[in-house]
């Protein structure tokens, strides 16, 4: 599908579908989402500039995502989507920028797109200048990983909270277990969303780094301050993420290790049990034998006696276990 965005007497307009060649020219912002070969043909033909494949949109070395042809430039990173539907991901996301031209070719979604749409649609100056659009798009893209990153860490203090409640608590066994296995699948959680925010937060920085040191008529001078501001944001989130990512890895091993505890109390007791069974256990061994010659079964106080000394030697392993502490 393409989507080409445009000012026309101070209003934005958005045409979609299969735009003319000579709209797409006027365009300044041209999104590309799932684009046929038929639509990568008409971009390609109207503004006589490579689209990147999905195939080389994949491929991971700096020298393939980020590079320069004449005086456009050619922009890829991984950002991370689908935060709101609960099934995120990575997506390979490229920015081919022009002196007139913002391209844009992606396979997903990713919110920032949507709400940037939004925002030129009641501020219809930012897109004034292809290079403006794509620093104004980031700064929504990193707007948008910085409220996500907030999310992480309230679910983080949530876990957090909820993991030493139970551990302090009174409740049943299962019902703690529950709360337990909650906490490792929210930690997990966490930890894959640090994860891809950092990555994307990466690829963002690689692209401003580089979009900072051009010196051609494609990032005009104007521009500059901006990617200044971005890069500064870009590296806060950087720290907060990895930040989040220690907090959430310390919040796992006290959650292993609470865990740990709960099963060393379980197998206590079972031994404690076994070990206090072994004595009665040995005692009905032995009068369970069927021999002749037994005098005890035939003295009248043997199956009382029998009965005592097992009790007896129960109950004794259980006092010295509790003197020594060990219950």
């Amino acid at each position: 599908m393409i989507q080409a965005y445009t000012v026309e007497h101070g209003h934005m307009v958005l045409r979609e579908g299969m735009p003319s060649a000579a709209e797409l020219r006027g365009a300044v912002w041209i999104d590309l989402l799932n684009p046929s070969a038929p639509e990568e043909h008409a971009v390609q033909d109207a503004l006589r500039v490579e689209v990147p494949t999905r195939e080389e949109m994949q491929e991971i070395e700096s020298s393939s995502r980020l590079y320069k042809e004449g005086e456009d430039l050619f922009l890829t990173a991984n950002f991370l989507y689908g935060m709101d539907a609960g099934e995120f991901g990575s997506t390979a996301i490229s920015f081919v920028l022009t002196n007139t031209t913002l391209i844009t070719v992606r396979y997903a979604t990713p919110k920032a797109f949507p709400t940037f749409a939004a925002r030129c649609q009641k501020a219809p100056m930012m897109l004034h200048s292809a290079d403006g659009v794509m620093l104004h798009l980031f700064e929504q893209i990193v707007d948008r990983l910085a409220d996500i990153l907030e999310r992480i860490g309230g679910d983080m203090d949530r876990a957090s909270s909820k993991s030493f409640a139970a551990a302090r608590g009174d409740m049943k066994v299962n019902q703690r277990s529950q709360a337990l296995k909650d906490v490792l699948i929210t930690l997990g959680q966490v930890g894959e969303v640090t994860t891809r925010a950092s990555e994307t937060l990466l690829g963002l920085n690689r692209i401003l780094t580089f979009v900072g040191a051009e010196k051609g008529a494609t990032i005009r001078k104007e521009n500059q301050g901006i990617i200044k501001t971005l890069v500064r944001d870009v590296r806060s989130l950087v720290e907060h993420a990895n930040f989040l990512n220690s907090r959430a890895t310390f919040l796992l091993d006290a959650v292993l290790g609470i865990i740990n505890v709960e099963q060393s109390g379980i197998i206590k007791t079972f031994t404690v049990a076994s070990v206090a069974l072994m004595p009665p256990t040995l005692i009905a061994s032995i009068y369970g034998m069927n021999f002749e010659f037994m005098p005890e079964l035939k003295w009248a106080m043997g199956y009382p006696m029998a009965l005592l000394m097992m009790i007896a030697s129960g109950v004794l392993p259980v006092l010295f276990f509790k003197r020594k502490g060990w219950l």
